[in-house]
């Protein structure tokens, strides 16, 4: 398992971007504040800048785990952690 820590930036755009490799492919994973909605959105493209997800991002809590991208990628997945403020990708 392979953790990221979010930690977006009030200075950059888009706030917080980097590359997870799913399916043994790199992606580029960005997120995003919606101001409508109040919460952050996450897309996950590939390298041709195709959206292979694209979703609210939604924090898993320690004892159960919530996929972002459910049943888009065969042997990966990828959660984002609230109580630690990191994604986990494996594998």
């Amino acid at each position: 398992m392979t953790t990221i820590p979010f930690a977006p930036s009030a200075t950059q755009s888009p706030p917080f971007q980097t590359i997870v490799t799913l399916d043994s492919k790199p992606y580029n994973l960005t997120a995003m504040w919606n101001f409508a909605a109040q919460r952050w959105y996450v897309s996950l493209t590939d390298g041709s800048g195709n959206v292979a997800w694209y979703g609210a991002m939604v924090g898993s809590p320690l004892n159960y785990d919530i996929p972002l991208a459910p049943q888009v990628f065969q042997t990966s997945q990828i959660l984002y952690r609230a109580d630690s403020s990191q994604f986990e990708v494996t594998p």
